[in-house]
């Protein structure tokens, strides 16, 4: 079943990248790239070997931080619950077959797409910059995610009051979650790292409105239906949404300040030309 639901998740979001490549890429940008792919991997080549490296610590790392978590013992579930009560209750009390539909589609598919079409969308600049801020900031997030979950224990809303929230996704799509077992543990919800990456992508396509401003105003209507379908589907609160919101600003942030401060090409070139 998992492969199956792989399969699925690729064919879609294959097909949404094909088509925005096509309505917000175009074809002048993929005929530069052509001539100019070189120069652009070469530049991303540093950050992206970053990320790597940590999105694969992360896959270690997640099977030993929930017993670290409880070594440490910072449960914040009822501190999260009594702030802001019962709005996740509300929020399922507007549910519909059509709206669990859309949500369930946003969470699972458009997520990975929002991840991954900017990465292409970038490349396709002749300035590497925002590629590397993008991967930059998704370093920060992954990094900053990580450490949050050792420290912090919060249980989502479906978890915590399984008898009052629906596992919307679950129960309607069951088949999902032989893929969402793989990434998620029950007690790593602050912040939520959909709402941050999400985020994210969304702030870095307002940073590059002027080249691609039809992506701009698509980005922010997904990044708020992630937003969105993490509490609707009962497995965020509002504060790890907020929270995600604010790691993506700052990871962002960080990215803008960091990227162009220094340069591995750089140094590399410098390097062997001072050996020449």
């Amino acid at each position: 079943m998992l492969v199956r639901v792989l399969v699925q998740l690729v064919v879609v979001v294959t097909l949404l990248t094909l088509v925005s490549i096509a309505v917000f890429v175009g074809r002048y940008r993929l005929r530069d790239t052509r001539l100019e792919w070189r120069t652009r991997v070469r530049a991303a080549v540093p950050v992206t070997a970053l990320l790597a490296i940590v999105l694969l610590f992360n896959s270690v790392a997640r099977q030993v931080v929930p017993e670290l978590s409880w070594m440490i013992g910072w449960n914040v579930t009822w501190a999260i619950y009594d702030l802001e009560g019962q709005f996740i209750l509300w929020l399922q009390e507007q549910a519909t077959p059509a709206v669990t539909a859309y949500f369930s589609f946003i969470y699972i598919y458009a997520y990975v797409f929002m991840l991954v079409f900017p990465v292409i969308a970038y490349f396709a600049l002749s300035n590497t910059r925002p590629l590397r801020e993008l991967l930059t900031a998704y370093t920060l997030n992954y990094t900053v995610g990580l450490i949050l979950y050792v420290f912090v224990i919060a249980y989502g809303p479906r978890n915590m009051m399984p008898e009052l929230v629906d596992a919307l996704l679950y129960d309607t799509y069951p088949r999902y979650q032989h893929l969402t077992r793989q990434v998620n543990r029950n007690t790593n919800v602050f912040p939520s790292l959909h709402t941050s990456l999400a985020a994210t992508v969304t702030f870095l396509a307002y940073r590059t409105r002027d080249v691609y401003p039809r992506w701009f105003l698509v980005a922010t209507i997904l990044g708020v239906s992630v937003a969105i379908s993490t509490m609707y589907l009962g497995i965020h609160w509002v504060i790890d949404v907020l929270a995600g919101i604010v790691l993506a600003y700052v990871s962002v942030a960080l990215a803008a300040h960091l990227v162009g401060r220094w340069s591995v090409g750089e140094w590399i070139d410098g390097r062997l030309s001072s050996v020449r």
